[in-house]
């Protein structure tokens, strides 16, 4: 069972403690912040028909700070260092960000912090852990869908200094865009035309082409992970749901413990790949919150820039310069690589 308890940080913004039993009780933020003032905008791209996040403000936010838990604002608050979480503990919090990509009522932005062990990782976290960080996930994919103007909700994990992460601390976040993104539309059309000339569904028949092919990594109850015919990246992990799912909110509870033991089961591989800490982003992809749901499928994208164990694959000038990507690996190779890392 998932409890939520509401809380507010003293400059107004919403935090939210998620836990496996009741009782939490919401701490009081002493810092006396001021009102957050934020001047992000988003402007059209008329050439390539997308929306770019102009948010100024993000410059000073806060980076690497020194100390390690000392100093880390996504731990929990104790006598003498007051955070952006302002209980002695937690499990699972969520609560907006200070320095939004998106505000001023144009989206919103929010941090998603998975333990309060600030040397901890989401992959060693034990199963029940993960199955509240999916809850969390799936309850605040419900609540943004509400706000007006967001138009598609995005949670995902940034992990590794190499990918950019700022902050250490085990953490999320969570975008609710103020538009449909442009990979979504990209996959909208392409199962739009696939259901006009075959009649079919483009998601079901990728995934049972793949779950037994080549390809394949971990196949359980409900899920099945594997690594993409056309794979950009030197590591790369896609994770399907068997049933037609389209957001995290539509999950039952079957599926979503059987998530939470695929989930850790992928990022152990992932881990003994190139057997070091694997920088990498973990990307939910959801259905819009409007617009043409019925051709969506919940699915995650789980890849890493690090094509050996130290090189880091750059977006050169083809993948940055035209978007075509150049993968110095097979997929083939890398699933039965994955597979042999169990």
């Amino acid at each position: 069972m998932t409890t939520r308890t509401p809380g507010k940080l003293s400059d107004g913004r919403e935090i939210l403690w998620y836990d496996r039993e009741p009782g939490r009780v919401a701490g009081v933020d002493h810092r006396g912040l001021p009102q957050v003032h934020t001047v992000s905008e988003i402007r059209y791209d008329e050439l390539l028909d997308e929306w770019v996040a102009i948010a100024s403000h993000r410059q000073t936010r806060t980076f690497q700070p020194s100390g390690g838990a000392e100093h880390c604002p996504l731990c929990p608050t104790i006598p003498g260092r007051e955070t952006e979480v302002p209980t002695p503990d937690y499990e699972v919090v969520a609560f907006e960000n200070r320095f939004p990509s998106f505000s001023g009522g144009v989206g919103r932005c929010e941090v998603v912090c998975f333990t309060s062990d600030h040397d901890g990782r989401f992959g060693g976290l034990p199963a029940d852990r993960v199955r509240l960080v999916v809850d969390a996930l799936a309850d605040r994919t419900a609540e943004l869908s509400l706000l007006p103007g967001v138009e598609q909700v995005f949670p995902f994990e940034n992990r590794g200094a190499e990918i950019g992460v700022t902050l250490a601390h085990p953490h999320g976040q969570i975008y609710g865009y103020p538009f449909v993104t442009p990979r979504t539309r990209q996959q909208l059309e392409s199962a739009r035309r696939y259901r006009v000339r075959t009649r079919g569904d483009l998601y079901a028949d990728i995934l049972d082409r793949e779950r037994a092919g080549a390809r394949a990594v971990v196949s359980s109850a409900h899920w099945t992970a594997f690594v993409p015919v056309a794979a950009r990246w030197p590591v790369e992990v896609h994770l399907y749901p068997h049933r037609d799912v389209k957001d995290l909110p539509e999950l039952t509870a079957e599926e979503r413990a059987d998530l939470a033991e695929v989930w850790l089961d992928v990022l152990a591989r992932l881990e003994r790949f190139h057997d070091r800490p694997l920088p990498y982003i973990a990307a939910w992809h959801q259905a819009p919150v409007r617009q043409d749901r019925h051709l969506a499928r919940l699915h995650l994208e789980l890849f890493s820039i690090l094509r050996t164990p130290t090189k880091i694959k750059y977006l050169a000038g083809s993948e940055s310069g035209m978007g075509v990507f150049i993968n110095d690996t097979t997929p083939e190779d890398v699933a039965a690589r994955l597979r042999d890392l169990a």
